[in-house]
Parts: structure tokens; sequence; C-alpha cells
């Protein structure tokens, strides 16, 4: 009998320990993907425009990303509604309303990644699984709460899937050697929402004015 508890534990320690291992490959492979690990460690600001069309409307947005702090604004019939994070704290502001970040995004924030590809981990997803979609084959990391699709040809991931909505990225752009999400839909409590990004900007002066 102990010899079989310990051959379970041993089975089980194993096969984690490979899902780990496989989850951090695809992982890698997805950064590898976008550029490189140090290309995009290279990366201390960010700067992008974005067109945001929903249910016939459409919004200009801009969204500005220094270390860990970023500022995230749209405008829509001349108001502006915007979440500013300055690293140690952060709000939401629409229609004069100002809320305060809670103190769960508050701890998530602080530990984000400039680039979001950088700040993935292996250790959070629970299964790693192969999927044919449309006849296109993904490799599929799912964490508690999320469900990552990597196209298994280019790495590139290509769709998410959580509590949310469905995030699906559409087109990639090439920026300084770094790949950036063009264009993407989002699906959310019944809607559906078009986000497309230009003017990217790597590493250009950002002041810390921006995030108060």
């Amino acid at each position: 009998m102990k010899k079989l508890i310990l051959t379970v534990a041993f089975s089980v320690v194993t096969a984690a320990t490979f899902s780990a291992q496989t989850a951090q490959q695809v992982i890698d492979n997805y950064v590898t993907a976008l550029g490189g690990k140090q290309k995009l460690e290279s990366v201390k600001t960010l700067s992008m425009k974005n067109t945001i069309s929903v249910m016939g409307m459409d919004m200009e947005g801009k969204t500005l990303k220094k270390d860990n702090k970023f500022k995230s604004s749209q405008t829509m019939m001349g108001q502006e509604m915007f979440q500013v994070f300055d690293g140690e704290k952060g709000y939401a502001s629409q229609m004069g309303q100002k809320v305060d970040f809670p103190a769960d995004q508050v701890a998530k924030l602080k530990d984000a990644k400039l680039m979001d590809a950088l700040g993935m981990n292996a250790s959070k997803i629970k299964t790693v699984e192969k999927k044919q979609v449309d006849g296109k084959d993904f490799t599929v990391l799912s964490s508690d709460d999320t469900k990552y699709y990597f196209d298994a040809k280019t790495g590139l991931l290509s769709k998410t899937e959580g509590d949310k909505g469905t995030m699906t990225i559409n087109k990639y752009v090439s920026v300084d050697g770094i790949q950036f999400v063009e264009e993407m839909t989002i699906d959310a409590a019944g809607q559906q929402i078009q986000v497309k990004n230009y003017d990217i900007k790597v590493n250009q002066p950002i002041s810390d004015d921006e995030f108060k």
C-alpha cells in the first residue's frame, strides 16, 4: 500500500512538473514570437492611440505606460473617461465621478509588467491542451479564471476566454521589431467591441505627471 501511495504521488508530481514545463515553453515561444525577451525588456515607455467601436458609436482613446504606471483614456461626445495608476494607487474617473481602485486590483497592478507577456506565470497554469478550432491548431493554457489560445504555427496569442468575456486578436503589427496587437474584438456582457490600435510609439519620453 505504501509503495502504491508513493507511486501515485510521484506520478502526480511528475505530471505537474511536465505541465509547468510545457506551459513555460509555450510562454517562452510567445515571448520569442513577439520579438524576444531582451527586446521586450528594453521597452521602458509605450504610447498608443485607439479607436473603440461599440453599439454603432466610436470612441477615441489613448494608452500610456511607463514601468508599472499606466493611463488609459477614452473620449466620446466630448466626455472623457480615464483610468490611472501611478505605481502605488489608482482610480477611474467618469463624468466627474472618481472611484479608487480596490486593494486587490492595486496589488495586481503593482506586480504588472509593462509588456504583458513578461508577466505571464507558468506556475499559475493548471492545464495545457492541444485544440483545433475552425481547422486551426492552438495550444491552450488554462489558469483558474482564464484560457489563453496560442496559434500553434506562429506562437502568438490569438484569444483569451474568461469570466468577463472573450478577447480575440485579429491582427498584429510590428513596431521597432516588436509585435503589438493592432486589431482585436471583445465580446462581453452581450456586447461586441472593436478595438484598433495605431500610432504606437516605444521608448518616447513620458512625464510622471501623466499618471497623477
